[in-house]
Parts: C-alpha cells; structure tokens; sequence
C-alpha cells in the first residue's frame, strides 16, 4: 500500500514539474485563450475535460496503439501538427468562429442529456478540454514513456490508471491557477476585456511558435536519447583498462524480489558487494540470446572461482515464456549453471530501464554499473572487462580471439540477414499477404502473386491473434521469402502429442519437424546466407506460431 501510495505522489510530482517543460509551451496558451470567453465555469470545465480524457486516453493507450498499429513517433508528429492547427484557428476570425460551434454543438448535446443550462460554460469547456489532453498526450514526453511501459508489459491495471490520473492532476493544477488568474486580469483591466479578439490571436501565435519550440526541443531529445542509449563511454589509455566503459558509473539497480530462482536461492545484489557480476536479460526462445550463452558459460566456469557471477534475468517476451518449467527445461537444455531469475513481471527489467534482448551490465566490486551492452557482439571487449574488473591481467583465451574474429565476418552479411518477423498483429510488420489480416477471428487467406523478400504470407484457414497465429485446418500453410543461411520458428502447441511440421525450401521437400514443447527450433540450415522461400505446413490444426528468426 505504501508503495502505490508513493507511485501516485511521485507521478503528481512529475507531472506537476511539467510547468518548466517545452512541451507545456502550446498548452497554457490554448488554456488562457479558453478563458477569455465563456462563462464562469469554463474554466473548471476545461480541465476536468483535460484531467479525464488525458487519465483514461493514456490509460487505454496499450490497446490502442497495438490495435491501430500505429507508430508512436508519427503519432508525436501529428500531435504537434495538431496543436499548430489549433493555433492557426484562433489567429483567424473566420475559423475561431467555426470552431466555437463545433465545441458548442456537444455542449449543447450534453446540456440535453442533462436537462441544464449553458450560462457557466462548463460542458464548452469540457469538450475543449477533452480535445487539448488528447493532442497533448504524445507530445509530453513522461507521459509517452508511460504508455511504452505499459506496452512493454502487457497489461492495463487500476494501480496503473491511478498513476495516469495522478500525473494528469499535476500536471492541470498549474494550467488552473494560470487560467483562473488570467481570467481575473481580463475582467479587472477593461482594456484587455474589450480586446478579447486581439488576445485570442495573440495567444494563437504564441501557441504556433510554442510548437515549434517543443518539437524541435522533442526532436534533440530524442537524438540526445539515441546518443546516450548505451551511456557515455569513457576513452580508453591502458590495456588493462576498461574497454567502452560508461563516462559515469551509476549504483545497480535492485533485482526482483519476490519472484522464482532456478540453479540459486534468491540473491540481492547488495548481498554480492565484493564481486563483479554480469546482468544478462535474456528470454529462452531468443535466437540472440541463445547465441551469446556459449560465451556466457564459458566466462562463468573460466571466472567464477574468482569472484565472477552471472545472472540471466529472464523476462519474457511471450506468454508461454512466463511458465517456471518451460524455463527450467531451457535452462537444463542449454547447460546454463549460473543463477536465473524469471522476471514476469518487468521489475528488473523496468529497473534497469532496459531495452533490449540480449542486454549486458556489468557491475564492479562497489556494485555500480561500469559497462554495458545491448544485443549480441563485443564478446572480447567484455571479457576484457570482466578480467580487469577481477585484477587478472593478460589476453583472454585464444579461442575467444578466434570467435571474435568469426564474429567480424559474420557481421559483414548480417546487414542484409532477414530481420525477425513475428506473426501476430500487434507486430506484423513484413506481412505482405493479398488479404488483410483479420483480428481474432477465423479468416481465409490466399498468398500472393509474388513475394517480397524479408515478407511472408498465409493461404488456408487461420486465426490471428495478438502474439501468434493458429491454423484452423490441416495443412494450412505459411510462405516466408529471407535471406540468411539459418532459419528458426518460435512455436508450441496445446496438444497432448507432437505435431509434424512439413518443411518446402524453394519448392522442394526437406524433412519435417516435430513440435510439442513451446521453443525455438531450427528449421533451414544452408552453408551460407542466401534468398530462399520456405513453406511451412503442419499436418493437423492446434500448432501456436510465434515468429520466425534467422541466423549466418
């Protein structure tokens, strides 16, 4: 309880420091010229029309944004186009004037509905309220990190909406206190309340110009973001040195506490002060991630004698990665021996303000972070760190050199290796079927004429749903068109018994694949990266696929 209760106190602190921000720039403007006509009660109504509308619109983001497929900096862009149209309208008499009608229009609904009069301006300003929250809401940028949190994990709670509410309060208490001061100015100063036109385009220009502050000054922050995403690294002037290491160390985040262990009893990293430790964040059905744990395992038996630990946070990507024996079996599977925490429900993750899978962080023997990395590479650089960090000096291990350099060729192909391509909608980006795809429901599909690569397609009866898809009958198919010499699916089943899954490469047979448990399994393994279209048929409805996934 206590806990919620300083959630809720520091998002109404957040948003009420959204005062000093650029982003609040077009807003107080649009509140004052709001103002200025009216009656009495405008005011009120304009911000409990911006409070409820911000609370529940950003409450529901997730689902929306998911569900439109909408790209969240298109959608800044537009917000900002938005404001400097608002602005447009109150410089012109013409359209202020149309404007007023249209927000009167539902006031006037509203009023019916009631049975009420419209001398205060309570509902006009209620619906003018409701329509500033909805163009501000991904223009402030707090707010949008909010809505990716809430995205990232899958879920929309009442704690969470309190949160949206909270941070809506305090960001509107200012925008009143301006508002109402402002509309007592107005009335005390006959000259300004004789000269209300001349302020409403005023305020206009000021709201035009506001905009484009706030969206360059969003633009540099997001370059800024960019820059900073793997922190500043520090140069380097010895060899035995830190490699990339971060400008400014920062104290480790804490690690989720109340969550299940596998190959350890729960650990804290204030517990494990004195040693250098390894965060990894990985999930078990990741090809990227799978593919860095040979060298995870290898540090960790070559280093742990000598105070190194590692710890795989596993923090899912899918449902089904949420289930403790899918992620002992993985674990057993792939030999992993160090201690692994499931992280279900993004508390380490959230913690660490992490990204990405695979993610890196390396924590010196004062428990601050030094160094970090996201995604695969930059094996000899870590564990020239991990080394440094314990006071062993000298090369690592030549079989270590020899991958690194194995490594820099393979990234010379890996600019054209298909990306990964996920089935379901929220994420169906390389879809390129002749039929839209049909959203939780029983839908026919023909493939197309002719496939683009790093594109796929379905023909037969299928269902789509938000993380997978499900074939309806047998031998339904997906037609997938990559580039790269490996290829893995993501895929399961309910079923009590194992499900062949025919394979076509190039419009030949090559073998079927037995699927049961919910994993990763290879599929196409050529000698090297090249344009192929493979065909995928299970024999019987009831298989769950989840992406496809591609190697060199």
């Amino acid at each position: 309880m206590e806990e919620i209760l300083i959630d809720n106190l520091l998002a109404f602190i957040e948003g009420f420091a959204l005062i000093v921000s650029p982003c609040i720039l077009p807003i107080l403007p649009i509140m004052l010229s709001g103002t200025i006509e009216g009656g009495n009660k405008r005011p009120l109504g304009i911000i409990t029309g911006f409070v409820i509308t911000f609370a529940l619109f950003t409450f529901f983001a997730r689902s929306l944004v998911q569900y439109l497929g909408v790209n969240l900096d298109l959608l800044r862009q537009l917000a900002f186009g938005f404001i400097i149209l608002f602005g447009i309208i109150l410089v012109s008499d013409y359209l202020s004037e149309k404007f007023n009608r249209f927000t009167q229009l539902f006031s006037n609904l509203g009023l019916k509905f009631s049975g009420r009069n419209n001398n205060d301006g309570f509902f006009s300003g209620f619906i003018l309220g409701g329509l500033v929250s909805l163009i501000w809401v991904p223009c402030a940028g707090p707010i949008l990190a909010a809505a990716l949190v809430q995205i990232a994990i899958q879920k929309t709670t009442q704690q969470s909406f309190f949160i949206f509410l909270s941070f809506a309060i305090g960001s509107v208490i200012p925008m009143l206190i301006i508002a109402l001061v402002g509309r007592k100015l107005i009335n005390t100063f006959s000259f300004l309340k004789t000269h209300t036109h001349l302020l409403r385009k005023i305020f206009g220009w000021i709201i035009i110009i506001g905009s484009l502050i706030a969206a360059f000054s969003n633009v540099s922050s997001a370059y800024s973001s960019m820059g900073e995403a793997q922190g500043e690294k520090k140069p380097v002037s010895g060899k035995d040195e830190l490699v990339d290491s971060l400008m400014v160390p920062y104290p480790a985040p804490a690690l989720v506490s109340n969550s299940a262990w596998i190959n350890s009893p729960p650990l804290t990293l204030k517990a494990l002060k004195g040693k250098v430790v390894l965060i990894d964040f990985w999930t078990y059905s990741c090809i990227n991630c799978i593919r860095t744990l040979p060298y995870l395992i290898d540090w960790y038996e070559k280093y742990h004698p000598y105070g190194f630990e590692i710890i795989g946070v596993h923090t899912p990507e899918f449902e089904f990665e949420k289930n403790l024996d899918n992620v002992k079996q993985a674990v057993a599977k792939d030999n992993i021996h160090y201690p692994v925490v499931l992280d279900n429900d993004y508390i380490t993750w959230l913690n660490f303000k992490n990204q990405y899978w695979p993610a890196h962080y390396l924590i010196d023997k004062e428990g601050k972070v030094v160094y970090e990395h996201f995604g695969e590479g930059s094996y000899e650089d870590t564990e020239h760190n991990i080394r440094v960090l314990l006071g062993l000096t000298g090369q690592p291990a030549k079989e270590n050199e020899a991958a690194s350099l194995k490594e820099k060729k393979e990234n010379k192909v890996v600019e054209r290796l298909t990306p990964e391509i996920y089935f379901g909608y929220e994420r169906a980006g390389y879809y390129r079927g002749t039929e839209s795809l049909k959203h939780d429901a029983l839908f026919h599909y023909t493939y197309p004429k002719d496939l683009p690569e790093n594109s796929w397609a379905l023909k037969g009866n299928w269902r789509v749903e938000a993380q997978k898809i499900l074939p309806a009958e047998k031998d339904a198919s997906i037609k997938l068109h990559f580039f790269a010499s490996k290829v893995f699916i993501v895929m399961g089943t309910s079923s009590d018994h194992s499900i062949p899954v025919k394979l076509i490469l190039n419009g030949k047979p090559i073998g079927k694949v037995e699927v049961k448990a919910h994993t990763l399994y290879p599929v196409v393994s050529l000698k090297q990266s090249q344009s192929g279209v493979l065909e995928v048929i299970p024999s019987e409805s009831g298989v769950e696929f989840y992406t496809f996934t591609f190697g060199n």
